[in-house]
């Protein structure tokens, strides 16, 4: 995979969107005695987008990543990344690793200058293929 890069992704505070799912065709077949008999094969792969929530910082690398996208520097945009939980003691617990990720949405929680609430920052990762190392 020439021009994919790798990323290390900060700390976010909720991951989703880890999970796959096959279309199911159906096709029928006449059986004995005239009787139709259905058959469910899988069709094509699809894979969730992974989405991540934070309280937003000062860095504004994801926003940099998504202006790549933006910009319609996908190819450079595309990245190889974890997605790592851990326990209370810092150690690993599960790990996933997708390819050919890359940021298709970009959001930010509502501004309140009255209100003492963390602004959110959400992150949508589209990606090619997901694998669970641990």
């Amino acid at each position: 995979m020439t021009g994919v890069q790798t990323c290390a992704l900060p700390i976010f505070r909720e991951a989703t969107g880890f999970g796959s799912e096959n279309e199911v065709i159906e096709y029928k077949q006449q059986g004995p005695k005239g009787v139709t008999v259905i058959h469910k094969i899988p069709g094509n792969l699809k894979w969730q987008n992974i989405n991540l929530k934070r309280g937003i910082t000062d860095n504004i690398d994801l926003w940099t990543w998504r202006q790549k996208v933006i910009d319609g520097q996908i190819e450079a945009a595309r990245m190889i990344g974890s997605v790592v939980g851990y326990n209370e003691n810092g150690d690993e617990v599960i790990r996933y690793n997708f390819i050919n990720g890359w940021p298709c949405k970009w959001t930010s929680s509502g501004v309140n200058s009255q209100g003492a609430e963390v602004i959110i920052e959400e992150i949508e990762i589209a990606h090619e293929g997901l694998t669970r190392a641990s």
